[in-house]
């Protein structure tokens, strides 16, 4: 196939970004230590984000944000703001557990199915790395020839490699000896994870 080179250096890329370690890392990591269910789905969630941004590169909208200051800017500042909170609650529950229990995840209690695939989806949608990322990717990886099937698998690539990397991560968060290890450590890991998304959108924030 012609264009399967070009597939696979995307696919290459696209696991390489997903690895790194990043607000993304940070919301399915925690989650899974509270839960392997709640873990899956938040790692779906930020699949699904990637999979938007994948779509708004093929319209090439992604570069457009990119090229917008006040709009990346808007991006770039709501995203903070999430981690931020997101950070915060942490925190709060690392330092104010409930009277005879150990602190909780970053919400109160657990998290429903719609709302844990929207925590993953909207820290990653808040990602303005995102915006740069996919809205470069396709232009530098496939040439400017390519037909349209070929910009619908790279969506589908996007969509398999962060979705099978990030509920590989949240399986292995959820393995019952890290999730032991996480239980006699719960206060002081959960007070390392929401410190951990303090300063990444605290570095989103003042980043330019």
């Amino acid at each position: 196939m012609e264009f399967l080179p070009h597939l696979l250096t995307l696919a290459a890329i696209m696991l390489l970004a997903c690895i790194s370690p990043g607000p993304d890392f940070v919301v399915v990591s925690s989650h899974a230590l509270g839960g392997r269910k709640a873990g899956i789905l938040v790692a779906l969630g930020v699949a699904a984000g990637c999979v938007v941004w994948a779509m708004l590169a093929v319209f090439g909208l992604g570069l457009v944000i990119a090229r917008l200051s006040w709009l990346y800017w808007l991006v770039r500042l709501g995203g903070a703001a999430y981690l931020l909170w997101m950070g915060a609650r942490m925190l709060w529950a690392a330092r104010h557990p409930a009277q005879g229990e150990a602190p909780a995840r970053p919400a109160a209690r657990p998290l429903s199915a719609p709302q844990a695939l929207r925590a993953g989806f909207l820290v990653n949608m808040t990602n303005p790395k995102a915006v740069a990322f996919f809205g470069s990717l396709f232009v530098t990886v496939l040439p400017a020839s390519a037909p349209g099937w070929v910009h619908c698998a790279t969506v589908g690539v996007v969509g398999v490699v962060s979705a099978g990397w990030f509920c590989v991560l949240a399986l292995l968060f959820s393995v019952p000896r890290v999730r032991g290890t996480y239980l006699r450590l719960r206060r002081p890991v959960d007070a390392l994870m929401g410190a951990a998304l303090v300063g990444l959108g605290a570095k989103l924030a003042v980043s330019r």
